[in-house]
């Protein structure tokens, strides 16, 4: 069955995770997906660990599946004209090398729209490819502290906090992938590609939302709230007899339906309390009356009222919970592949459902240069 980009061929120069979870999406979608590395493999992540299965880092395995791969030289003139002659026959180029790089390589946009005028050139910097700062590096941690990421994250105590993931490559990522998608369709009315210059410094800033728009209204900093949240109230996490769960009110009415379950029905009616907006304005007054009634049962009994209720509510899981959940496991988030060194790997799935065009594994993680031969003889090259 044909994907979604299916006879889209997409040629992946980019290397530990913004660029490859976005070529990996694209490869999920159907596209051809060739992965090109220098002689050996360059790809840092494949070092990343432990853990490791056979050699094999888990860190590679989550970015790079239906993928296939070639290892090129681009120090060499050979190894340039075998990219040319890959982006001739290629809806998509993509790389996260340092502003500048690719244009001594002799891989420019304007050189490779030359030969083929279709190409969307994607490039993913940390900065981005104008401005004072376009040839510093950029690294997820980095733009974390830089974006007002950390600023917000974590609580007073605990100083700033990044986000427990990459949360800043895993969102270039995503850009890169719609704004890779996007040219695609518009190369359809116009029959040209075009270049994307995708940062990790504006997608962190982008990512700000709703805390971001908060500042530019009011001009007031924000601090840290833990798990609190910067607009609702209540929405955080609350300490039960036994445990911890969130509670997320989204609006008047489920307050009031949480106030009935608490047995404290009068804190809907009290005008502090009553809407949104006072709730916000008098949360040091209203949470702590929230713990003290949260602390009297178990987290099991909380969870069961609340969601007989319809009060939106959760426990807070570790990944060994988060694996053996039923819900997730009818949707195929957890699979297995076979891999011809590490054996079979365990991997996250696809978010992505379709109906008519699912997402399929086709292709386990390259090893370095797995295809070399398979595509050399494609492109006439001995």
């Amino acid at each position: 069955m044909a994907g979604a980009l299916d006879k889209i061929k997409v040629l992946d120069l980019s290397r530990v995770l913004a660029g490859p979870y976005c070529t990996m999406i694209l490869g999920d979608l159907g596209a051809e997906v060739l992965k090109v590395e220098a002689p050996g493999g360059s790809d840092e992540t494949r070092k990343w660990g432990p853990p490791f299965q056979n050699d094999i880092s888990a860190y590679y395995l989550s970015a790079n599946r239906n993928k296939k791969a070639i290892t090129v030289d681009l120090k060499s003139a050979e190894g340039v004209e075998i990219i040319k002659k890959l982006v001739c026959e290629s809806d998509v180029i993509i790389h996260n090398f340092k502003t500048g790089t690719m244009n001594r390589y002799g891989l420019s946009y304007d050189t490779l729209s030359q030969l083929n005028p279709r190409i969307v050139y994607c490039s993913i910097t940390g900065f981005g490819e104008t401005g004072p700062e376009r040839h510093m590096p950029g690294y997820d941690f980095i733009i974390q502290a830089m974006s007002g990421l950390m600023s917000i994250t974590g609580t007073k105590e605990s100083g700033p906090q990044k986000s427990g993931v990459a949360i800043v490559d895993i969102l270039t990522g995503l850009y890169a992938c719609i704004g890779i998608q996007a040219a695609l369709l518009e190369r359809v009315q116009s029959g040209k590609g075009q270049k994307l210059d995708i940062s990790l410094y504006d997608s962190a800033v982008s990512a700000l939302v709703n805390v971001g728009s908060n500042y530019l209204m009011s001009e007031k900093i924000p601090t840290a709230l833990g798990n609190d949240h910067a607009n609702i109230v209540p929405y955080q996490t609350f300490q039960t007899s036994d445990g911890e769960m969130v509670i997320a009110v989204g609006n008047d009415n489920q307050f009031k339906a949480l106030c009935i379950v608490l047995e404290k029905p009068e804190y809907s009616t009290n005008e502090h309390f009553r809407t949104n907006p006072n709730r916000v304005k008098h949360r040091k007054e209203l949470v702590p009356l929230l713990e003290k009634a949260f602390l009297t049962k178990k987290t099991a009994y909380w969870q069961k009222q609340c969601r007989n209720n319809n009060i939106p509510c959760g426990p807070i899981q570790s990944l060994d919970e988060v694996v053996k959940d039923k819900q997730l496991q009818s949707r195929d988030m957890f699979i297995t592949q076979d891999h011809p060194t590490a054996g079979e790997i365990k991997m996250i799935g696809s978010p992505l459902k379709f109906s008519r065009t699912p997402v399929q594994i086709k292709y386990h993680p390259p090893n370095p240069g797995e295809h070399n031969e398979e595509i050399m003889n494609r492109l006439g090259i001995k």
